[in-house]
C-alpha cells in the first residue's frame, strides 16, 4: 500500500567537522544532488531541500529541487524541518520523513519503510529504524548509537553507551544500531521543536530522547535493507568515493 508522505532533506553549509558538504563531489556530483536524487526513487509525493545557505540554494536549483530557505540559528536539523512545515503550510496529519543529507546511498525501501510504520502506529509519535550490530568493536564505539526496544518494537532507551550490557556471550545478537531516519506527523513535529531540551538529550546529545523523555512513544523496526553511510568527516567522504 503506498501512503502520502513527503520528504524534508536538511542541508547545512556550515557542518562543524566537515565544512561544506553538502556541495563535497561524490562521482561528480554534490553530495546534497546524491541525496535528493535517491529520495526521488521512492513514492514520496513531494520532496524539500531546507537550507540556511545561498550556496546550497543555488546548487540545488540547478538539479530542480524544491528549495526552503530556513533560519541559520537552528540548532539541529529537526527545527529546520519544522520552518519548512510552517512556510509550506503542510497539514499537522501529513507524514514528513527527515532524510538527512549527508546520508550518501539511502535505499529508498528504507524511506518507505519508516513512513508506512507510522502510518501503521497512530498511537505513536515517531517511527524510525535500526539494524542489528555484528561487530564488537561497533557496540562498544560511541559514534554507534544504540537503541533497546520491547516486544511490541517501541523504543526504550537510545545510548551512545554499549546497551543492552554484555553480560553473557552471545548476548550481542540482541544489540542494534539505531538508523537516523525518521518519520513524523507534521503536526507533532512542530510542537516537539517547542520542548525543552531535555536532560537525558542533553547528556547523550541525541535528540530523541526528548521524544521518551516527555512520555511520548518511538515505534521502531529492523530495517529491511542495508542503510547508507553518514558522511560527518573527511574519513567517511574518503570511505564512500573508494567505494564508488
Amino acid at each position: 500500500m503506498t501512503i502520502p508522505y513527503s520528504i524534508i532533506i536538511p542541508a547545512r553549509y556550515a557542518s562543524t567537522r566537515l565544512p561544506g558538504k553538502p556541495l563535497l563531489k561524490i562521482k561528480g556530483k554534490p553530495l546534497i544532488q546524491q541525496v535528493y536524487e535517491q529520495a526521488r526513487l521512492s513514492d514520496a509525493r513531494a520532496i524539500y531541500i531546507a537550507t540556511d545557505d545561498e550556496r546550497v540554494r543555488k546548487s540545488a536549483k540547478k538539479f530542480n529541487a524544491n528549495v526552503v530557505m530556513t533560519s541559520d540559528k537552528h540548532e539541529s536539523g529537526t527545527d529546520r524541518l519544522a520552518e519548512v512545515i510552517e512556510k509550506e503550510f503542510i497539514a499537522h496529519d501529513e507524514i514528513i520523513v527527515n532524510v538527512q543529507g549527508d546520508e550518501y546511498g539511502l535505499p529508498n525501501i528504507l524511506i518507505e519503510q519508516v513512513a508506512e510504520l507510522l502510518h501503521a502506529h497512530p498511537d505513536a509519535k515517531v517511527a524510525t529504524l535500526c539494524e542489528p550490530i555484528e561487530k564488537e568493536e561497533d557496540y562498544l564505539n560511541p559514534n554507534i548509537v544504540k537503541v533497546v526496544k520491547d516486544k511490541q518494537n517501541r523504543a526504550l532507551y537510545f545510548s551512545r553507551s554499549p546497551i543492552p550490557h554484555n553480560r553473557d556471550d552471545g548476548l550481542l545478537k540482541q544489540c542494534f544500531r539505531h538508523i537516523g531516519l525518521y518519520a513524523y506527523r507534521a503536526g507533532y513535529l512542530s510542537q516537539f521543536t517547542k520542548m525543552p531540551i531535555s536532560a537525558l538529550e542533553k547528556n547523550e546529545k541525541l535528540e530523541q530522547l526528548r521524544v521518551l523523555e516527555n512520555g511520548d512513544r518511538i515505534i521502531i523496526d529492523v530495517a529491511r535493507a542495508k542503510s547508507g553511510i553518514g558522511i560527518d568527516t573527511k574519513e567517511d567522504l574518503a570511505l564512500v568515493i573508494k567505494q564508488v
